[in-house]
């Protein structure tokens, strides 16, 4: 790291752990399964994990790619690898063979390391840059691939503290590569300043301090864990890793290690809500709960909030480090019912304290849309947590960054408080005889109804209007909701042409995150026909 200044230093997460140590060394730091790491155990970890790289070479510039699930060496590579000045690419477990070595490659990682049960998904004939393979045996005790073992490796280096090498805030820290839906995904670049500050913001919007504990209900691989794998140790809380999210095992883990924080889509609320044993689980402080990924529905809040959590919803994208904007809590919702309470906590909110910028303009002539909650424009953010760009692409940059905002691609109102609401993605908005009709908006009817689980609503081609609403729906275990009785629902709360013209009761395919994927459905529809919107 260069020289410091007497009234500047370089801003980085990985000096989080410099602190957690100095403070609480023998504080539980990491938990998983029956291991339990202290800050000085986990910080030495990390050490060895630096030093072991820079003996194989590695270092500035250099890229290191993991395909892990929420496990200590996926905690571990957010601190060991920026450590050296290398930048770490986090990779989604469940992506396709073909998509993991386009990611491999494009990212130009000259080292892999893999968790044993995710191997098949690396294939290194088609990784000619990969040098080094690293195989993390967490649940078995066999290595299924190549290349020397996690542990094994880590003993080849020094627990002895390793010199940052960063010489600027600027400096690659990682690549997280989206996830692709409108063709090839693209490599998301976060600097050490924009992960430090973003990881600032989620401890202050949180509420996280040194008595919290985090469970790790969300990805680590999904935007670096919305920044919670640098908040969470910067004020010394303790870590809870979860190789899969299963509503038992959460509730279990709830209770056992006194967690008092996670993360998820509203997708995992919903398995939560449902679990047959969520009603008699005995919270023993409040679970506070961040969602993001997709705009929730109020019911699924109430529902959360019913059985003890205290739901935040914020708002942002991979783009942008996760989360940018945070439903704030108003003192004056106090005394509204749940359902109205409910309402007001599922808009998408106000800037963090720590990004400031956000607004709803016009896409094309940048002009801020009326404060009323009904003029419709597109979001549009800047500031320190906005990536540098995408990796290896200048031209989709520069589209993003037209104007000189951040181009979400997702249409909202501004209310006249100030706070956002998501009415749509761009893509995802329906035009049906040239009236604009929000998915978002349908859906968070179908939600109240009570035979409804799950639900996406997407544009379905039509002859006579061009696009009208159809509807997926999970129903709820133990249900048998009928079409007819779904439509006539949602028609008694909205206008007639909002309701879905056809229901269809199944799975919905989601993303690693939990995210339900539109595209596919969008797709499968509009097989053969070319939409206009």
């Amino acid at each position: 790291m260069q020289t410091e200044r007497v009234n500047k230093s370089i801003l980085s997460p990985v000096e989080f752990l410099t602190r957690s140590l100095l403070v609480y060394p023998d504080k539980t730091a990491v938990v998983h399964g029956e291991k339990r790491f202290t800050y000085r155990e986990f910080a030495e970890r990390v050490y060895r994990l630096a030093s072991a790289l820079q003996k194989q070479g590695i270092g500035k510039g250099d890229k290191v790619a993991f395909i892990c699930p929420n496990i200590p060496p996926m905690l571990e590579a957010h601190y060991g690898v920026p450590l050296i000045g290398a930048a770490l690419v986090s990779i989604n477990i469940r992506l396709a063979q073909a998509e993991v070595s386009y990611i491999v490659d494009h990212s130009d990682a000259t080292v892999v390391v893999v968790d044993s049960e995710f191997a098949h998904l690396v294939k290194p004939e088609d990784l000619p840059k990969v040098k080094t393979y690293i195989t993390v045996c967490d649940i078995n005790d066999t290595v299924y691939f190549r290349g020397i073992e996690y542990e094994e490796f880590l003993a080849t280096g020094s627990p002895e503290p390793v010199a940052a090498e960063i010489d600027s805030e600027d400096q690659l820290l990682s690549i997280n590569y989206t996830s692709g839906t409108t063709g090839r995904p693209k490599g998301v670049m976060y600097h050490h300043r924009g992960a430090y500050l973003n990881a600032i913001g989620e401890v202050l919007e949180s509420g996280l301090n040194a008595s919290s504990v985090y469970l790790w209900t969300l990805p680590m691989f999904h935007c670096n864990g919305w920044c919670f794998t640098w908040g969470v140790t910067a004020v010394g809380a303790t870590h809870v890793c979860l190789r899969a999210v299963i509503a038992k095992e959460v509730y279990r883990l709830i209770d056992k290690e006194d967690v008092s924080h996670l993360c998820a889509a509203p997708t995992v609320l919903i398995m939560m809500s449902t679990f047959p044993g969520a009603t008699d689980v005995k919270m023993k402080r409040t679970l506070k709960i961040m969602t993001a990924g997709a705009p929730p529905a109020p019911t699924i809040i109430q529902n959360m909030e019913a059985i003890g959590a205290d739901i935040t919803h914020t708002y942002g994208l991979t783009e942008v480090y996760g989360p940018h904007s945070v439903c704030a809590w108003q003192p004056s919702w106090q005394d509204m019912g749940a359902g109205e309470k409910a309402t007001m906590k599922s808009r998408q909110g106000v800037p963090y304290v720590v990004t400031h910028f956000m607004d709803v303009v016009d896409p094309k002539t940048m002009t801020p849309v009326a404060r009323d909650g009904v003029s419709m424009g597109e979001v549009v953010m800047r500031g320190n947590n906005v990536m540098t760009g995408y990796y290896k692409d200048q031209e989709a940059t520069a589209t993003v960054f037209e104007g000189g905002w951040f181009h979400s691609g997702d249409l909202a109102v501004m209310h006249p408080d100030g706070y956002i609401q998501i009415m749509d993605r761009k893509k995802d908005i329906i035009i049906s005889g040239g009236e604009n009709i929000s998915t978002v908006e349908v859906e968070n009817v179908i939600y109240r109804h009570p035979d409804v689980q799950e639900v996406a609503v997407i544009p379905v081609p039509d002859d006579k209007w061009g696009e009208v609403p159809k509807a997926f729906i999970v129903p709820k275990p133990g249900s048998s909701p009928v079409v007819e009785d779904i439509i006539d629902f949602t028609r008694k709360h909205l206008a007639r042409f909002k309701a879905p013209k056809y229901i269809e009761f199944g799975e919905l395919p989601k993303t690693a995150t939990g995210k339900i994927q539109k595209f596919k459905l969008r797709d499968r529809e509009w097989q053969g026909r070319k939409r206009i919107n």
